[in-house]
């Protein structure tokens, strides 16, 4: 019988002491918004301001009027060398564009990515990913023709094209 009870008394404090662990190290409720948009009313009943929407860095939006809107997958290029691939390059790529524009990207993003990836194989097979692939003046032709194809898929929604990631890997 005391074998029997020494682990059950163990499991409950175990169990116990857990619980009043985990309400102890338990993080204080988020602040209810009050009836004024630029207050917050905290627990303790004390109005505080939030910060502007300008201010924070958390929001997608810039002040005048962008947002970011990422293109899902990777654009894959190979390099070709003396009738062979000799490399792949992989791209991540955002466009910079007018507020409220994010969805009409996502829903032109097949046309997009084929514009793209015409812009890219250009930029490989003219030897653009070869040597010095990322120094700025490489870099800048190169978002530059992918704004410009941009713009003409896109029209004026497109502000700017901006290289996120970009590896080479050589095989």
């Amino acid at each position: 019988m005391k074998k029997l009870l020494l682990p059950l008394i163990l499991g409950l404090v175990g169990l116990g002491g857990g619980v009043g662990a985990g309400l102890f190290l338990m993080p204080e409720p988020e602040p209810e918004m009050a009836a004024d948009e630029g207050t917050c009313a905290c627990a303790e009943g004390v109005s505080a301001a939030l910060p502007d929407a300008e201010s924070d860095a958390a929001d997608p939006a810039l002040p005048d009027g962008r947002e970011f809107a990422r293109l899902n997958n990777q654009f894959v290029i190979p390099v070709v060398e003396d009738g062979a691939v000799g490399s792949l390059v992989v791209l991540s790529l955002s466009l910079e564009v007018l507020s409220g524009s994010q969805q009409d990207v996502y829903s032109q993003e097949p046309r997009i990515r084929d514009a793209f990836l015409e812009v890219l194989f250009d930029h490989a097979n003219g030897g653009g990913f070869s040597g010095a692939f990322t120094s700025s003046a490489n870099l800048r032709g190169l978002r530059d023709a992918l704004r410009e194809r941009a713009q003409q898929t896109l029209g004026t929604l497109v502000t700017d094209v901006l290289i996120v990631d970009i590896v080479r890997q050589d095989v």
